[in-house]
């Protein structure tokens, strides 16, 4: 009577030993410093966000804008973000990358930053229930607010290219800043991210 090799009938707890040791696999999780960059992918990650907020708004406010809006109204222009699309083929914190950018127009110093209209709507509420609620010492009054002398708008694009086990990804954003009184641009800015992610075994 033939018998079945030892190697076969032991196989399947060869295979149960093997999930349970990898069950067992604890994962590990590390602190960085937030300011590190962590690239596990070629995706758009919070150091894209922070670098390109920064480069745009030192270009943007290199211009010859800033120092002519200084010298006609006498006071810091005071800037607008409206809307910023993203128009790549992947998700992306847009929130975030506008977080960055006003950030970036604060820390200057050289222009002021007004808030967004569902912002401005919420603290208008709070203004109205001050003049029914708070002392009139301590009430803001209506109709002081600063309005916005320029708006900046903007896009995030993406291009794909793949040749055998490569991948490049490419990044755009452009924005612009618009004069609110005659919709002049006084500024166009450009950044672009390019970013090599090379095949595993695994696949991308």
């Amino acid at each position: 009577m033939k018998t079945t090799p030892k190697l076969i009938t032991m196989t399947p707890l060869y295979i149960a030993l093997s999930l349970a040791l990898v069950g067992c696999k604890s994962t590990e999780v590390r602190r960085v410093d937030s300011n590190q960059e962590v690239a596990l992918s070629d995706k758009w990650n919070g150091k894209d966000s922070q670098l390109v907020s920064e480069a745009m708004v030192n270009d943007m406010l290199s211009f010859p804008w800033v120092n002519d809006h200084l010298a006609k109204e006498g006071t810091r222009p005071a800037v607008i973000i409206q809307s910023v699309r993203n128009k790549s083929h992947q998700h992306i914190a847009v929130d975030t990358f506008l977080n960055d950018l006003k950030r970036a127009i604060l820390r200057s110093g050289q222009a002021d930053f007004v808030a967004s209209a569902d912002l401005r709507g919420e603290i208008r509420n709070e203004r109205k229930d001050q003049e029914l609620n708070s002392s009139l010492a301590t009430q803001n009054e209506m109709g002081q607010e600063q309005g916005a002398d320029y708006a900046l708008s903007g896009t995030i694009n993406s291009f794909l290219d793949e040749q055998g086990g490569s991948r490049v990804t490419f990044y755009q954003v452009d924005l612009r800043l618009i004069d609110m009184t005659t919709n002049r641009e006084v500024w166009n800015g450009q950044k672009k991210i390019q970013k090599v992610q090379e095949r595993s075994r695994f696949g991308f």
